[in-house]
């Protein structure tokens, strides 16, 4: 299994535009998600946020993505963590997002921490810098959402579940989706 994520990180590398895709940084990530309607409000109110400013997806019938990205807590950098996604369905193509968790308080960030944590069923659609998508997680919600690009990106969310939020902002890619699958997470202390 582990092959066939390295072999569709790669597919989805290359279809994203190879090393121009993978340059933004974790402040323009936050900028992106600040300024970004909903996902703004978010900062000012959560316990703390883990952040991907990158996250590479590819996909041919059975998909992959990856993405690292760090833990934030009173705007301090306390961990790292990385994303891992295996999805099975109609799918094809290749993208990148950023993405953002935010944990309304410790209790949400404790579970997010505690080990491997993982959730999500969706199915979405990309095309260039505009997504849209729909997802139902095992939390027992369910959301939708559409972007533009990180300059232009507008976010909705349906609010906290299971004291999480999750947000995220199409980069640039072609995908189309029509596939269950979940993401994993790790996190390491500093």
């Amino acid at each position: 299994m582990y092959k066939v994520l390295k072999i569709v990180a790669l597919f989805a590398f290359l279809c994203i535009g190879g090393p121009t895709a993978w340059a933004n940084t974790y402040s323009d990530a936050i900028k992106s998600f600040s300024n970004a309607g909903e996902s703004g409000k978010y900062f000012k109110t959560a316990y703390g946020y883990a952040i991907f400013p990158t996250v590479g997806k590819g996909a041919f019938i059975v998909g992959g993505a990856y993405g690292e990205g760090k833990a934030f807590v009173d705007a301090k950098h306390v961990g790292n963590s990385t994303m891992t996604q295996v999805s099975l369905g109609a799918q094809w193509g290749g993208q990148a997002f950023s993405q953002i968790i935010f944990f309304k308080n410790e209790q949400a960030f404790k579970d997010f921490t505690s080990g491997n944590f993982e959730f999500s069923a969706q199915a979405s659609a990309v095309a260039i810098t505009a997504g849209v998508s729909a997802e139902a997680n095992t939390g027992g919600g369910t959301s939708a959402g559409i972007s533009g690009g990180s300059n232009d990106a507008a976010t909705t969310s349906g609010g906290y579940r299971k004291g999480m939020a999750v947000f995220s902002i199409a980069k640039g890619g072609l995908m189309f989706e029509a596939a269950l699958g979940g993401q994993k997470f790790t996190y390491t202390p500093l």
